[in-house]
């Protein structure tokens, strides 16, 4: 089952998240993701200024992904997958409610950026229907250039 947000969920959304960006706190250039903690996130939900999905199955929280309506498109950031149930569709899923809220919302496209040398989330999506359109190369906070790409989906 797939259920929008609330704030009272920022805690499960950030166990979620931690767990599927923790293979990247030893890189070269962790993730931001690793810097976020669940008052931040439940103050962006608070706010309004992202919205948020949670997959879950046996009331578990399995998946998430993050979102906010930018430039009349649906720009999202932030899926996970927790790592036990990767391969199992859950990232499948919750692009496919994602496609389902822009809609509803009559947006056309979805957009997210990723890291260049995340070829494997990448693949992920363009086998859902996204394709590379741009791409940016982002100077983090200690000066290391990191290269992205961004994917986009018209509906």
């Amino acid at each position: 089952m797939i259920t929008l947000a609330k704030p009272a969920d920022a805690t499960e959304i950030h166990r979620v998240m931690i767990a599927a960006f923790e293979e990247y706190r030893n890189t070269a250039v962790p993730s931001s993701a690793l810097d976020e903690t669940i008052d931040s996130i439940r103050t962006f939900l608070e706010e309004g200024k992202e919205r948020a999905l949670l997959f879950w199955i046996n009331n578990i929280a399995l998946g998430t992904v993050r979102f906010k309506e930018e430039d009349g498109a649906l720009y999202f950031f932030r899926l996970s997958v927790s790592p036990e149930w990767r391969g199992r569709g859950v990232a499948r899923h919750l692009l496919s409610a994602l496609e389902n809220h822009a809609a509803s919302q009559s947006l056309d496209m979805l957009y997210c950026q990723v890291r260049l040398s995340e070829e494997r989330n990448i693949d992920l999506y363009k086998k859902n229907g996204f394709c590379i359109n741009d791409s940016k190369t982002i100077t983090k906070s200690n000066g290391i250039r990191v290269e992205t790409v961004m994917m986009t989906k018209k509906l």
